[in-house]
């Protein structure tokens, strides 16, 4: 991606499948450039690229990337000039006790979730520095600041990107680049996939929308973000079907 287009460029992590997926849709059809990623479903990915080129007539680069791993982000900032919109979805759970949590287990759930956030930021700050502007949107979970058993590490990584986010918008406000969360409920994503059907049920019954959410649905609450007014910075907004309030 080069500075050449008159289009605006968007990134989006995680964008093989479920929310990433959905706010590509929405991105390039507001005619955004973007480059999307994923860790292992290239031929999901390139095959959502080529046909958003086609429908929208955008620029889309799909890169594969351990969202984790220093050296992959970096390569990955390597192959832009601009950005305009980073949206950090990639990201991991991990359900079972704690006490039976292997170390190498909690450290991938902060790489992919929380490290993520630093390595991806860190790069794009210069990007967004030259057009004085920019939008970082990180998505995050009710978990967050709610807690959640047997999701100890995803529920300490989610609340570690909210006071990320908080502190990243205090920073860079002066710049003009906002910086927002953005915290799921229950989403209807592969994440979720694992739930039984009991388990499903049970926790809708707690949602007074009386439905998890759709992966569409947060895909729109992220383009309104990166469009929201100037002065929205530094704010956790939460998306749950009235779940917690």
């Amino acid at each position: 991606m080069t500075e050449n287009s008159s289009r605006k460029c968007a990134m989006i992590t995680g964008a093989s499948r479920g929310i990433g997926r959905a706010s590509a849709e929405i991105f390039a059809r507001h005619g955004y450039d973007l480059i999307l990623t994923c860790r292992s479903s290239m031929e999901s990915l390139r095959g959502l690229a080529d046909r958003l080129q086609a429908l929208y007539g955008i620029l889309c680069m799909p890169v594969q990337a351990d969202m984790g791993l220093e050296e992959d982000v970096t390569r990955l900032f390597s192959l832009t000039n601009r950005l305009d919109v980073l949206v950090n979805n990639a990201g991991m759970a991990h359900f079972g006790l704690l006490s039976q949590m292997t170390s190498s287990e909690w450290h991938r759930i902060m790489a992919v979730n929380l490290d993520s956030c630093f390595y991806t930021c860190r790069a794009a700050i210069p990007l967004m520095l030259k057009n004085h502007s920019g939008s970082i949107i990180n998505i995050s979970s009710v978990w967050g600041t709610q807690g959640a058993s047997m999701e100890v590490a995803y529920s300490a990584s989610k609340g570690g990107v909210n006071a990320f986010t908080k502190a990243l918008a205090k920073e860079l406000a002066p710049s003009n680049i906002q910086v927002n969360a953005i915290a799921c409920g229950l989403i209807d994503t592969a994440m979720n996939s694992t739930l039984s059907p009991e388990e499903l049920a049970s926790l809708t019954e707690e949602i007074p929308a009386d439905r998890p959410g759709s992966p569409g649905e947060v895909a729109e609450l992220v383009f309104q973000t990166a469009h929201a007014p100037s002065y929205m910075t530094g704010q956790v907004i939460t998306i749950d079907g009235g779940w917690f309030t």
